[in-house]
């Protein structure tokens, strides 16, 4: 009964009542405040990340940034969501989360209005993501700067756990496959 109630639960958090078949099918509002339909980033490669300011991880902003640099031209996108889920490591305004981005580490890729990534007030895109098959793994974000790349149609490709660098070659060498 419990796994009933769940899935409807699940169900009924996406748009218009509907299981969505990508990404594309949300609206966010950016970090200034303006909505921003995830389809403007149809046919780009798409890394979303959940991040936050006060995290032992937080230096992952320069290696995500010389990835948004690097393969900005052949159709990435990287896409930041600050996250206050774990250990209050985000606890700042959007205007103190966009500062800091930008004069502690120079990022230009898009940063998106602070939500919820996990618990009962989890944001509908990453009920979307957690619960989508792929070949890492899924289920709930377990912390700060885990990140889910999407292919050029919308559809999550890999899933990577926090303590994976954005310079790693195994994120090097997935971003690679996307954008061929």
């Amino acid at each position: 009964m419990k796994v009933i109630i769940f899935l409807a639960m699940l169900l009924m958090s996406f748009p218009a009542g509907n299981v969505s078949d990508s990404i594309y099918d949300f609206t966010v509002e950016d970090i200034d405040g303006k909505e921003v339909d995830l389809q403007t980033y149809k046919g780009k490669v798409v890394m979303i990340v959940n991040v936050a300011s006060k995290c032992g991880y937080t230096p992952q902003y320069e290696g995500l940034q010389a990835l948004y640099e690097e393969y900005e031209d052949d159709g990435l996108e990287i896409l930041g969501f600050p996250a206050n889920n774990f250990k209050g490591q985000e606890p700042g305004t959007n205007e103190d989360i966009k500062e800091f981005c930008t004069l502690t580490y120079g990022v230009e890729f898009p940063m998106f209005s602070k939500v919820s990534v996990t618990g009962e007030d989890q944001h509908q895109l990453f009920t979307y993501l957690t619960a989508l098959e792929n070949p890492d793994f899924k289920g709930d974000i377990k912390w700060n700067f885990e990140k889910f790349l999407i292919d050029r149609d919308g559809t999550l490709i890999r899933r990577f756990r926090s303590n994976v660098k954005p310079e790693s070659k195994e994120i090097s060498e997935a971003l690679k496959a996307a954008l061929k």
